[in-house]
């Protein structure tokens, strides 16, 4: 009833797997992470979308493309973050407020002379 061949030990104490290896399978990629920018042109104007990417469903408001050096866009993210009260921080020269505050944003960069628009959907 059974041929010889397809009585075979597959498993044993002594030598652990005996069947045929398998191929590894890649690594998943890890969730989460997603700080990668998007590339928007450097045409001096401020970019402010509304995001939730990676951020369990939570939104924020991010700003790309202030002018300045560091310091300038840490002081501008302050200054942003007092005026729509809410907590932020800044990554990489974006500034990313907790919530959305899109419309805040626009209004407040458009009275402080730059030039800015939204971005995305």
């Amino acid at each position: 009833m059974h041929d010889d061949d397809n009585r075979r030990v597959v498993w044993s104490s002594e030598t652990g797997a005996v069947g045929p290896k398998r191929e590894k399978r890649p690594k998943k990629k890890q969730r989460g992470g997603g700080d990668a920018a998007p590339s928007f042109p450097d045409d001096g104007t401020v970019r402010v979308r509304r995001e939730t990417k990676g951020r369990g469903g939570k939104a924020v408001t991010a700003i790309y493309g202030l002018p300045g050096d560091a310091a300038a866009v840490k002081a501008t993210a302050k200054s942003l973050k007092a005026k729509c009260g809410v907590g932020g921080s800044t990554k990489n020269g974006v500034v990313l407020l907790q919530g959305d505050h899109v419309d805040t944003v626009l209004a407040w960069l458009g009275d402080n002379g730059h030039r800015a628009k939204k971005a995305g959907g």
